[in-house]
């Protein structure tokens, strides 16, 4: 089975945009250099990862990235550095 990520990246803004994917690289490089890049991101390049956890599959990344997005600021500044 093929491992899923969540990753946290701070945009150039110092927002935070968080998503899923099973290659974190590729899809940080597609955040700074690509037009497949999220909207989000497009306007607040560069972006820099922070964080990165693992899961089994997607829908526990996918579950988890609901989760993330619902702290506030300095929550999600407590399990970047934790």
């Amino acid at each position: 089975m093929q491992k899923w990520f969540m990753y946290v990246v701070e945009c150039n803004d110092g927002t935070f945009y968080t998503g899923i994917s099973t290659d974190v690289n590729r899809r940080v490089n597609e955040h700074n250099t690509s037009n497949k890049g999220a909207k989000y991101t497009k306007t607040r390049r560069p972006v820099k990862l922070l964080k990165v956890w693992e899961f089994s599959d997607r829908s526990e990344a996918s579950k988890e990235e609901y989760k993330f997005k619902r702290l506030n600021r300095k929550k999600k500044l407590e399990l970047i550095n934790g």
